[in-house]
This record gives C-alpha cells, sequence and structure tokens, in this order.
C-alpha cells in the first residue's frame, strides 16, 4: 500500500484586529471598533470581533478595499493649536494628517492631544506599536510643559504629583518640575509628567485646584522628544529613535520612574496579637 499522506499543516491564522493592526490600517483598539461596526469582511463574509484569518490565503476587506501589509511608516509631528488629533474630522476642521509632507500610508496618531494642546503627536502605520505605546501597564511616559494662571502653591503641586480625584476616579501619580513665578503675566510655569492619558486629564486637574490652564506644550512621549521641531512641522523618525521605540514594552518589571518614584503606599494590616503573643514566646529566653 501506498505511504498514508498526513494531513496539511492548518493555517497560520491571526487574530483580525492585529492583522489590521499589522497591516497599518489603525491600532488594535481602533481595529475592534471597525469589527463592531461592521466595515471588515474575510473572503466576501462579514467578519465580528475575535474572528480570526489566514494572511497568506484570506482576503481581507476595509469598506470593500481590500487590506494588504505596507512598509511602516514613523512621523514626528509638532501639533499647533487648533488642529485635531483624528484621522479624518466630521466638522471639517484641519487634522494632523494634513501635516505630513509625504506619504502614501495608512497613518493614525498615536494617542490625543486636545485640540488647543501643542507639541508632539506621533504618526504611524504600526498598530503594535501603537498598542504598546498606550498599554496602561507600560507606563509611557508623556512630559509636558504646563502655564496656569496664578501664583501655584508647592503643596499644590504635591497634591498633583500625589493625584486628584477626578469624576473616573483617582489620577496615577505624576512628577512635577520646579515651579517659575511670571509676576507680569500673573502665571506660573512647570513641567509636568504624566504615565497615563485621560481625556483632558491636565486640564481638568488644576481646574478642579484652582489654577486654569493658559497653555499646554508636550514635550515628550516615551524616548521620542519634540526638540526643535518647528510648530506645524512634521518629519520622519530617525533610526535610532525608531530602535528604543522598539524597546518599549519590551523589558519587563522595569516601569516607569515616576511610577517608581511616587508609587502610593501600600496600607498593611497590623499583625494579630495572637501572632504576635507566639512570636515573643518562641523568642522568649526564659522559655
Amino acid at each position: 500500500m501506498p505511504a498514508r499522506r498526513s494531513p496539511p499543516h492548518p493555517p497560520n491564522r491571526v487574530r483580525l484586529q492585529k492583522l489590521l493592526a499589522t497591516a497599518g490600517v489603525a491600532s488594535r483598539r481602533a481595529a475592534e471598533h471597525l469589527l463592531r461596526a461592521g466595515r471588515v469582511a474575510v473572503n466576501g463574509e462579514l467578519a465580528r470581533l475575535g474572528d480570526s484569518a489566514d494572511p497568506l490565503r484570506d482576503v481581507v476587506t476595509l469598506d470593500g478595499l481590500r487590506v494588504g501589509a505596507q512598509a511602516l511608516e514613523y512621523w514626528l509631528v509638532h501639533k499647533p493649536a487648533g488642529v485635531v488629533t483624528t484621522v479624518r474630522d466630521p466638522q471639517g476642521r484641519p487634522t494632523v494628517l494634513g501635516l505630513v509632507p509625504e506619504s502614501s500610508a495608512r497613518l493614525f496618531p498615536v494617542g490625543r492631544l486636545d485640540r488647543e494642546t501643542e507639541g508632539l503627536i506621533l504618526l504611524t502605520n504600526d498598530g503594535d506599536l501603537a498598542q504598546r505605546l498606550l498599554h496602561p501597564s507600560h507606563e509611557t511616559e508623556r512630559e509636558y510643559r504646563v502655564s496656569v494662571r496664578g501664583r501655584v502653591a508647592p503643596e499644590l503641586l504635591r497634591q498633583l504629583e500625589r493625584g486628584i480625584v477626578l469624576e473616573e476616579g483617582l489620577t496615577a501619580p505624576a512628577r512635577c518640575g520646579r515651579p517659575v513665578w511670571n509676576a507680569a503675566s500673573g502665571s506660573t510655569r512647570f513641567s509636568l509628567t504624566l504615565i497615563e492619558g485621560r481625556k483632558r486629564q491636565i486640564r481638568r486637574s488644576l481646574r478642579a485646584l484652582g489654577h486654569p490652564v493658559l497653555g499646554l506644550l508636550r514635550v515628550r512621549m516615551g524616548p521620542l522628544r519634540l526638540g526643535r521641531l518647528p510648530v506645524g512641522a512634521a518629519r520622519r523618525l530617525r533610526s535610532e529613535e525608531r530602535s528604543a521605540l522598539g524597546r518599549v514594552g519590551r523589558a519587563q518589571g522595569t516601569g516607569s520612574s515616576v511610577a517608581r518614584g511616587l508609587a502610593r503606599p501600600r496600607t498593611t494590616r497590623p499583625k494579630s496579637p495572637s501572632r504576635a503573643r507566639k512570636r515573643l514566646a518562641r523568642n522568649d529566653p526564659s522559655n
């Protein structure tokens, strides 16, 4: 009898949100929204969240257009005030994608800055990188230069470092730089480093402390720095910057210096009297 042929290996299937992120369509989180909205199909069949596909055999489409792998791109942008951090805006306002001079890739912003905040935004089509940068477990630092109305007392900055209670709960520990008071303008400037990115977190926190924000500029996100990039300008990341981004989230257990330096004290339960008496009895030299 001829030798029996072994069955073919199962296809190399991956979750659709990962496939879409790898193809540069969107971050994994945004890809989940695309799946829930019914905009993704596999081989002509509507896909659902949790479905998978073989990127070598299956035809995956978004809004009827085939999704294929593309070269990864990384752009550093200095967002001006008045520009929104979205791929497209239904109100017709200018978006950060309009600041990129040349790219055929499907870029998207990693995280957001509100409309009036200026500074560093990363645009890419690398969904896996976006997931690592934004996932709370990696504690990616975001550094800002803040200008607020009034003279800020040191105790208020310490309160900001410990955390502010907002509607959704207590904010994570932060780090504040030395405040600089400007008597002529009646304002205080200082640096602020966060490890989370809640919606309008800085503005809401400082308003709660009685010091409305006058100006807000993001100068760093993880290993990326704004430097002297002019307002409204964009540039591709340098090779050393791409390498530094590739290490984000790879080292386990290191965490952010903000979290390490300002971790909230852990509450300990007092030892029970019976345990204490037993320990004393064991160590009592008279026994």
